[in-house]
């Protein structure tokens, strides 16, 4: 043991003498030469014995181990242990915290200069005016429950889906990571027929759309109840914002249509939305009387109606897509 402080004195000595007690070996201990002059209150009283002696009584044949110095000694480290300030006790019906809690507004204050409160569309003025992204997501908003499931296809998607409040029991699905464009319409018809009990709710952007369109009949003929919402922008919109080139703009095709071509047995039902007050006789009529179709809502909208957190992530994705490559 090397003593260089009084403070750590006290428990160095007394480690390396019991150290030496239970293993029968000479131990060393060192200790600076100035220590030695200097009083310290803690060697002020008589030392506790390491080890009790039983004291035999020969009228009662019992032992007894007695250690007075020692037991003070324990009962004023359990109470210094036991600080009131910091007591806490755990019964099977609630917990006592001693002299209560107490109020820190740190990480609070910190949140609330940061906060950023969700923001909400503004009411259109006048009627038949071009359908927006955010109004859209607030009726779709309305429509989740317990008893649906939302999906969110690769793109704009992603992020306009992340600021929906999803309440108890309402499934949400989408796969930032893989980023596999059309994942879910192969993803919406899988799960409706493993969870026929739910309606799902499908994101999906028109470029997505064109990659596996072919999933659609397999819904038709498994009778399955879904609601896909294609957002019409005309183009790539996520491969646009990372590297925009004239071959992210696709061809445009008759979305409902195509629906409908494929549509020869089963229930299904589509429209066309270009406006709120479309859109509102669309919702009300596929969670209404075409609850038990296939119901494909085509939503047009601007080619550049895309949410802030895609655009910088854009830039990003497309800053880091132009950096030299690495030599080999």
């Amino acid at each position: 043991a090397v003593v260089n402080n009084l403070e750590d004195a006290h428990e160095l000595i007394d480690t390396a003498i019991s150290t030496a007690l239970k293993a029968s070996k000479p131990v060393n201990i060192s200790i600076s030469c100035n220590l030695p002059a200097i009083p310290h209150p803690i060697f002020g009283s008589d030392p506790v014995r390491f080890t009790l002696s039983p004291k035999y009584n020969f009228w009662t044949n019992l032992c007894r181990l007695s250690n007075k110095m020692g037991l003070e000694a324990a009962v004023e480290a359990a109470a210094e242990f036991l600080n009131k300030d910091k007591t806490i006790i755990v019964q099977p019906d609630r917990v006592s915290i001693t002299n209560g809690l107490k109020h820190d507004n740190t990480a609070y204050e910190n949140y609330h200069r940061i906060f950023v409160p969700v923001g909400h569309p503004l009411k259109t003025v006048e009627p038949k005016q071009p359908l927006r992204v955010d109004v859209l997501l607030q009726y779709i908003q309305n429509m989740l429950s317990s008893e649906t499931t939302i999906f969110a296809e690769a793109g704009d998607s992603w992020f306009n889906c992340q600021k929906l409040k999803l309440p108890t029991g309402c499934g949400y699905e989408f796969q930032m990571q893989h980023g596999s464009i059309g994942w879910s319409v192969g993803a919406t018809l899988g799960y409706a027929q493993a969870v026929p009990e739910k309606r799902e709710i499908a994101c999906i952007s028109d470029g997505s759309f064109q990659v596996t369109a072919q999933d659609v009949p397999a819904m038709l003929r498994c009778g399955q109840k879904s609601i896909t919402f294609l957002t019409n922008n005309g183009g790539y919109t996520i491969e646009v914002e990372t590297h925009d080139r004239p071959y992210h703009v696709i061809k445009n095709w008759n979305y409902t249509g195509l629906v409908e071509a494929i549509h020869t047995k089963g229930k299904c039902w589509t429209a066309k939305v270009c406006c709120e007050e479309e859109l509102i006789k669309a919702i009300k009529r596929a969670t209404g009387a075409m609850k038990d179709c296939l119901c494909f809502i085509e939503v047009i909208v601007h080619k550049d109606d895309t949410s802030k957190e895609l655009l910088e992530w854009g830039c990003r994705v497309a800053a880091t897509n132009g950096r030299p490559p690495y030599p080999q």
